[in-house]
């Protein structure tokens, strides 16, 4: 039997904490911790509504560039989120429809990229 692998967060690349907090706020992401560590380390976790994985923004938790991170996430309507983006005052392109899916795009204040996609099926769940 394959144990279940679930990914529960991922790093994202920040300059500003705190403008990239608001920034995932305004979305409707959770802010579940916001503790600064000690100088140099202060680790702040967002979750997306409904998700069971969450983002990581900070100081010092990531020695990735700001803007190099790319995600990806499922949602039930391409054209409802990109709705809630522009609702919330950020910048989305144009809902592209592909036979996989549709997607709708935009970046964070600091250029990580997030692409969202709504897919009628998904063969595994």
């Amino acid at each position: 039997m394959t144990p279940t692998w679930k990914i529960e967060l991922i790093p994202v690349p920040v300059t500003d904490v705190d403008r990239a907090k608001a920034f995932y706020q305004r979305l409707g992401f959770s802010a579940d911790h916001d503790h600064q560590v000690r100088d140099g380390l202060r680790f702040v976790q967002l979750t997306p509504p409904g998700s069971a994985c969450s983002i990581m923004i900070g100081e010092g938790v990531t020695g990735k560039t700001p803007g190099t991170q790319e995600i990806q996430v499922v949602v039930a309507d391409a054209h409802a989120a990109r709705d809630q983006l522009l609702a919330a005052g950020i910048e989305a392109g144009e809902v592209e429809v592909h036979p996989w899916g549709h997607f709708v795009h935009f970046r964070d204040p600091d250029g990580n990229r997030w692409a969202l996609q709504a897919v009628e099926y998904r063969p595994h769940g």
